[in-house]
């Protein structure tokens, strides 16, 4: 038999309208909840080469558009809410570009793994209320008896509740990921962070060798000017200061120009006269590569550790 769609007059309009404005409370703040899921998965992570960067949230958020609830909350479980010591390779070596400049960045909360297997569940357990309030709620509830109604209003405020909480708790979330983007895009218009991307010289003042930005440039000129063969080092460094100028000894710590070669390891020097009273004069090369011997990993050039700050001196005894 077909229930009445209509409710007896004598529980009245008033206390069905109540029950109406709570769950309808309780589905928008649902929906807030979704969008701003949605907003966190779109911005946590980006990777790849750099001219794709700017486009890659927008692209994203299109993708998550038509995502349900349920699959938005396993996506942050995997990726977003982790548990302490998650990894995850953004720039896998496979799929990088080696042509182009490429990039990766995320933002995580990670947790101890037993914190957030109870975040986990308490979340999909948010799902589960959810697809119950939009697709049980009138077979659970009879709306056409007064205690009903008055059932389901207590369900609807608690309800409430146990959505603005997790609400509250992803907006937390979402306010520390965009403090903790500001706080990286601030670091990344800094001199040390140009320091670290083009010269290789880390926030302490340590570096290696090969990774900075003026062994590169030198590598640069000697191969533009011989290939593999030997060329005038005064050749080069006219080079070095028309193309490179703010590539400098003095920013890796070093003297001078020969010091920045013998210490690199990356260049052959020698000196030569063009005759028996000429001054020498350098001469340099690339470093012929050694090949790795069976079973050994390859090591890396030494360079400079990082910077000591001076210790200040000990009083003299009166």
């Amino acid at each position: 038999m077909t229930p009445d769609p209509s409710p007896p007059e004598k529980t009245g309009p008033e206390i069905q309208r109540d029950v109406q404005r709570l769950m309808g409370r309780c589905l928008i703040r649902i929906q807030q909840y979704e969008q701003l899921l949605k907003a966190v998965l779109a911005h946590h992570e980006i990777a790849g080469a750099v001219e794709t960067l700017h486009a890659q949230p927008a692209l994203r958020a299109e993708e998550l558009s038509d995502k349900t609830l349920g699959t938005l909350v396993n996506q942050m479980f995997e990726s977003f809410v982790v548990p302490e010591g998650f990894e995850r390779d953004l720039l896998p070596d496979d799929k990088t570009p080696t042509d182009r400049a490429s990039f990766a960045h995320s933002f995580r909360m990670a947790m101890p793994p037993e914190h957030w297997a109870q975040t986990k569940a308490a979340v999909k357990e948010l799902v589960s209320a959810r697809n119950e309030l939009v697709h049980h709620f009138l077979s659970r509830f009879n709306l056409w008896d007064e205690q009903g109604c008055m059932d389901a209003m207590a369900h609807l405020q608690e309800l409430y509740m146990r959505i603005d909480a997790h609400y509250q708790e992803l907006r937390a979330w979402m306010v520390g990921m965009e403090n903790a983007r500001q706080a990286a895009a601030s670091f990344m218009q800094s001199e040390v962070f140009l320091d670290l991307l083009f010269n290789g010289i880390n926030p302490d003042g340590s570096f290696e060798w090969r990774d900075t930005g003026i062994v590169r440039a030198l590598r640069e000129e000697v191969r533009a000017l011989a290939g593999e063969d030997w060329v005038a080092f005064d050749i080069v460094k006219a080079r070095m200061l028309e193309r490179h100028s703010d590539q400098t000894p003095q920013k890796y710590r070093c003297s001078s120009w020969q010091q920045v070669l013998t210490e690199s390891c990356e260049f052959d020097l020698t000196y030569r006269r063009d005759s028996d009273t000429a001054p020498k004069t350098a001469w340099v090369r690339l470093r012929p590569p050694n090949p790795p011997r069976s079973g050994t990993k390859e090591r890396k050039r030494p360079g400079r550790g990082a910077v000591t700050p001076p210790t200040d001196l000990a009083p003299e005894p009166g």
